[in-house]
């Protein structure tokens, strides 16, 4: 990693007055003194949040809209498993509508959500500290997104779930797999598919969430054409 991204990502996240500065001086004045990174602190700490910002929005602005999800093959959220195979085996007799119906609710319930959950990815990175930053020093093109998920994984399901949980209910996806669960002779107690449904939906869209938030950080890094300010251009063109 380049010494201005390394200045950029530790300024970005030092907190105001934190008294560790003094401990990490050395290390952030051999950064900010390296001549391929002539910017004020200012400047990069402006930079870092503004392509974090540019690029969790511009991921929540691609996911957060109909077909978000069920339109992307690579993040289209299926079925449970035992529910996905009883599915293929009903399309080879086109009888697997109703299961066809309850992915789609699944994947509209996780665009619906995604407002909540850029909300709070950008929260978490407005939380990070100077030990987390100094972890990824050494990270490659993704480290940031990598470091942020990893940090923030057991926060983010919690706080994601009661919305997914909302926006699976208002779909009427556990109306329409309890019904059908029901009459295929599943069974089971209606508070456990939910939760399992829940925590279906929340694995997967989380994971297609940080897959294009680590995406649009490696554009940010490596492609000029996605730094779409002068403050973005400037910061890390000087990275280069």
């Amino acid at each position: 990693m380049k010494p201005g991204i390394l200045a950029a990502l530790v300024l970005a996240v030092l907190p105001a007055g934190c008294e560790s500065a003094g401990v990490y001086a050395p290390v952030l004045g051999s950064i900010l003194t390296d001549p391929s990174a002539p910017l004020t602190a200012a400047e990069i700490d402006a930079g870092l949040r503004e392509a974090l910002t540019v690029g969790t929005t511009n991921v929540a602005s691609r996911l957060g809209r109909e077909n978000g999800y069920f339109g992307d093959p690579r993040i289209r959220i299926p079925l449970p498993k035992t529910y996905r195979e009883v599915q293929r085996n009903l399309a080879v007799i086109g009888a697997s509508g109703p299961l066809d119906d309850v992915e789609l609710r699944l994947n509209r319930a996780a665009e619906a959500a995604v407002p909540e959950a850029r909300a709070l990815i950008l929260g978490a990175v407005r939380n990070m500290t100077i030990e987390d930053a100094l972890g990824i020093l050494r990270g490659g093109d993704t480290a940031a997104t990598d470091f942020l998920r990893a940090r923030t994984q057991t926060q983010l399901t919690a706080a994601f779930t009661p919305h997914v949980r909302t926006a699976l209910a208002q779909s009427g996806a556990f109306t329409a797999l309890e019904t059908y669960a029901a009459n295929a002779g599943f069974g089971g107690a209606t508070s456990t598919l939910q939760a399992d449904l829940t925590s279906h939906a929340v694995k997967l869209g989380l994971d297609g969430v940080f897959l294009y938030v680590a995406e649009e950080e490696k554009k940010i890094r490596e492609n000029p054409v996605a730094r779409t300010s002068d403050l973005l251009r400037k910061v890390f063109g000087a990275a280069v």
